[in-house]
C-alpha cells in the first residue's frame, strides 16, 4: 500500500514537471516568434532590394573599368543583363505580392468582424483569460492522472494542478488566480496538459482552449483573433458558438464545465 502511495506521488511530480516546462518552453517560443515574424518580411524585401541594388554597381563598375582591348563578349554581358532583370524582377513580384496579399487580408478582416462577441475554441496553447476566467478540454480515462501547468509571457509558471480526469470530455476552468491565490491580470497565458502512465512515462494531452472574440486583426501570414488581451491565429479556431445564441450556450457550458471542472481537480 504503501508503495504505491509513494509510486502514483512520483508519477505525479514527473506529469507536472513535464508540463511545467511544456508550459515554459511555449511561453518562450511564442515571445521570440511574435517578435521575429514581424520583422522577417520586411528584411527579407530589404535584403533583396540591397542586393540589386549591389548587382547594377558591380555591373556598371565593370563596364566602366574593362580592358578596352579585351572587352567582355556579347554572351557574358547579355547573361548578366539577364541575371539583372532576374532580381529586378523578382524585387518587384515580391512588392506587388505583398500589395496583393495585404488587399485580401483587408477584405478577410472586413468580413470577419462579425465575428466579434462569438465564443470559440481553439487548437492553442494560449490560454485567454478573460475577466478572471479560463477554460480548456480534453478527453481523459477515467482515474488518468493529468498535470495542468500555466506560465505567463516571462515563462514563470503561475498556476499548477494535479487532476484525476473522468471518461470523456473534462473541462478545467481557471479563476485566474496563482498558486498563492492572487489574483492575475487577463491577458495570454501559455498552458500545457500531461498525462502519466504507471510507468512513469509522461505524454502529450490534447486539450482545446476557450474564449470570446473581441477582435481581428491582421498577422505576418494568418488573421489573428483578438480573445481580451490573448491574441491567435485564426487558423488555430475549431469551433465558432454565434453570439446570437450565446445565453443558451453559456448556461448549457456552465452547467457541464461546473460537473466535469469537478471531477478533474482533485488536487493541487
Amino acid at each position: 500500500m504503501t508503495t504505491t502511495s509513494t509510486t502514483s506521488v512520483t508519477n505525479e511530480y514527473k506529469a507536472l514537471q513535464a508540463a511545467e516546462a511544456a508550459a515554459k518552453a511555449s511561453a518562450n517560443s511564442s515571445s521570440s516568434s511574435s517578435s521575429s515574424s514581424s520583422s522577417s518580411s520586411v528584411s527579407s524585401l530589404d535584403s533583396l532590394a540591397t542586393n540589386y541594388t549591389s548587382f547594377l554597381t558591380l555591373l556598371t563598375t565593370q563596364l566602366k573599368n574593362q580592358d578596352p582591348s579585351s572587352p567582355m563578349s556579347s554572351d557574358t554581358f547579355t547573361s548578366e543583363l539577364a541575371q539583372f532583370a532576374g532580381v529586378q524582377q523578382q524585387v518587384e513580384t515580391n512588392t506587388k505580392l505583398d500589395s496583393l496579399i495585404s488587399l485580401n487580408q483587408d477584405s478577410q478582416l472586413s468580413s470577419d468582424t462579425g465575428l466579434v462577441g462569438d465564443t470559440i475554441t481553439a487548437n492553442s496553447t494560449t490560454l485567454p483569460l478573460q475577466n478572471s476566467s479560463a477554460s480548456l478540454s480534453f478527453t481523459g480515462t477515467s482515474g488518468e492522472t493529468v498535470a495542468i501547468a500555466v506560465s505567463n509571457s516571462a515563462g514563470t509558471i503561475v498556476k499548477d494542478v494535479v487532476a484525476t480526469a473522468s471518461s470523456g470530455t473534462n473541462t478545467w476552468t481557471w479563476d485566474g488566480t496563482d498558486n498563492s491565490g492572487n489574483k492575475l491580470s487577463d491577458g495570454g497565458y501559455s498552458v500545457s496538459v500531461k498525462t502519466v502512465d504507471s510507468a512513469g512515462t509522461t505524454s502529450d494531452v490534447a486539450f482545446t482552449v476557450s474564449g470570446t472574440i473581441t477582435g481581428i486583426q491582421k498577422g505576418s501570414s494568418d488573421m489573428m483573433v483578438q480573445l481580451g488581451s490573448a491574441t491567435i491565429p485564426m487558423s488555430s479556431i475549431t469551433n465558432v458558438s454565434p453570439k446570437t445564441s450565446s445565453s443558451s450556450s453559456s448556461s448549457s457550458s456552465s452547467s457541464s464545465s461546473g460537473s466535469s471542472s469537478s471531477s478533474t481537480t482533485t488536487g493541487t
